[in-house]
């Protein structure tokens, strides 16, 4: 008999949400029983419009919908992020998570609407369960937020609903239903945030720091969003529209992002950024070693397409040469986070920054480096770059970089969590650097038992957990903060439940592996 890979994803995802529910237990974690029993329903809806052509927006045609694990990733964080918070009476953050919690529930609630409201013959069963799910988590939203909370969960919908018109619009078959839930509900969540400090600064709380991404976020989609309703009107690969747009982007830099930043960190953010990357020899040379490392990247870039322009023109990279990059990534990030994580946190919101500007010049074909680069990138193309962006690197960056920019230091004594939190800065490094590069290279040259209705090996997934068992014992060597106590069973647990993940699911999986594995390591 056949296996459902959808139903297997779902099962795995259903474990992780049951953990975290025996780890918190309190209404909301309720809630999410509830969400994700009516995600399970929903998303064979989903998966029917796909299959059906009946969905409004073009999606990405070789996944399913993704709904269920998407739907999960905001609520879990939230409520094991709570949790911590609560834990060291840092209250502030307590209900902050807890709006969190509250608005990955309702974006995922609003998804599963769109998917019913479109779906004939309406399916009764789902509506009525979607219904109670609703319900439940209606109800226990209005016993525990506060007006303006609900009102701050209820913007954040907003946004979403306008984000993902634009977006969907915009870049056909570039996203899953999940991967949009995912990505279009994390940024209108930051959009909100941005929003709501600007406009009361003197209650603006943090460091300096955690300010850069989201004004990084709002910049890069203001850029986006703006040449392309622009060049839906011009053409956007002469030198005339190519000096407008290098011109606009840096007024755009230095004319509203400078400034918007100086308000929240009370300096020119120049003159910060160099006094912060000047504090010590030991970022200066840390910097220097991730100079050295891009090149190296770059090398390997220009040395595969010099490969395919001698040989054959259907040349294209292998897995090999593929995960080239996740090791290039992983020796950049184990460093910064052994010696220096504030500095890895700018860093690699600077690279995002970089790396989204070079897509726009290359998606917009931007002279003179837009042609070229489009030539480079397609090389590394494979079935997931079936819009017109090419994100592949964009998501390795977000997997490796996302444990980082959400570990919340103001609830963590000494800066670290005891147990197998302490492993939580190296979530990205662990579930993408080191299992996905294993698993995809074991099991592409070594694997011959596959798991029933799946591509992915048993060997490549089992050596996948090996590789990063070992990858945490030369964490505990090196990074003398970490202290595993007696938590080790529960580590392997949380890299098995996320190998399996990784093994069927069809979602971007260096996106959810690192969030997963952040968010049972937090437990």
């Amino acid at each position: 008999m056949e296996i459902n890979p959808v139903l297997v994803e779902s099962s795995v995802v259903m474990a992780m949400v049951l953990c975290v529910h025996m780890a918190v237990w309190n209404q909301h974690s309720w809630c999410a029983i509830a969400l994700v029993i009516q995600a399970f329903y929903v998303q064979h809806k989903w998966d029917r419009l796909l299959r059906s052509g009946g969905a409004v927006f073009q999606f990405r045609p070789t996944a399913n919908s993704g709904i269920v694990p998407a739907s999960m990733v905001m609520p879990l964080l939230g409520l094991v992020l709570k949790e911590k918070c609560s834990a060291v009476g840092n209250v502030y953050f307590e209900r902050f998570f807890m709006v969190v919690t509250v608005t990955g529930m309702m974006l995922a609630l609003f998804l599963s609407l769109i998917a019913l409201g479109v779906t004939r013959p309406v399916p009764t069963n789902t509506c009525v369960i979607a219904g109670m799910a609703g319900t439940a988590i209606l109800y226990t939203t209005k016993q525990t937020l506060t007006v303006s909370e609900v009102i701050e969960v209820l913007e954040v919908l907003l946004i979403f609903v306008y984000l993902c018109l634009i977006v969907l619009y915009l870049l056909p078959r570039c996203f899953t239903p999940g991967e949009a839930l995912l990505i279009v509900g994390g940024i209108s969540f930051i959009v909100n945030q941005l929003i709501k400090r600007s406009l009361s600064l003197s209650e603006a709380k943090g460091d300096p720091v955690n300010y850069f991404l989201p004004v990084v976020v709002v910049g890069s989609l203001l850029l986006g969003v703006f040449f392309a309703l622009l060049f839906c009107f011009m053409e956007s690969e002469t030198w005339v529209s190519s000096l407008f747009f290098h011109m606009m982007t840096a007024v755009l830099a230095l004319g509203i992002l400078m400034p918007w930043l100086a308000l929240f960190i009370g300096r020119h953010p120049i003159m910060w950024l160099f006094d912060f990357v000047t504090l010590n020899d030991k970022r200066l040379c840390l910097l220097g070693y991730w100079l050295l490392l891009a090149c190296v990247a770059t090398c390997v870039v220009l040395h595969q397409n010099y490969q395919r322009q001698s040989g054959s023109k259907k040349h294209q990279a292998s897995t090999m040469v593929r995960k080239y990059f996740h090791l290039i990534v992983v020796a950049t990030y184990v460093p910064g986070l052994l010696y220096d994580r504030e500095l890895l946190h700018v860093a690699s919101v600077g690279c995002l920054a970089v790396f989204l500007v070079l897509e726009y010049v290359r998606y917009f074909r931007i002279r003179p480096m837009g042609q070229l680069l489009r030539q480079l990138l397609t090389l590394f193309l494979d079935e997931r770059d079936s819009g017109p962006l090419i994100l592949t690197h964009v998501y390795l960056l977000l997997g490796m970089s996302l444990p980082i920019w959400l570990f919340p230091a103001a609830c963590a004594p000494k800066g670290i969590f005891p147990g197998a939190g302490g492993l939580v800065p190296y979530a990205g490094v662990l579930a993408v650097g080191v299992g996905d590069t294993v698993a995809s290279v074991f099991g592409s040259t070594m694997g011959e038992f596959r798991w029933p209705g799946t591509k992915k090996t048993m060997e490549g997934t089992a050596t996948s957990v090996f590789a990063q068992i070992i990858a945490v014992a030369m964490f505990l060597i090196f990074d003398g903060s970490i202290n595993l106590n007696s938590t080790y069973s529960w580590i392997v647990s949380s890299i098995t439940l996320v190998a399996m993940l990784e093994a069927y699911t069809s979602q971007i999986d260096n996106l959810f592996l690192p969030l997963y594995l952040f968010i049972l390591l937090l437990l």
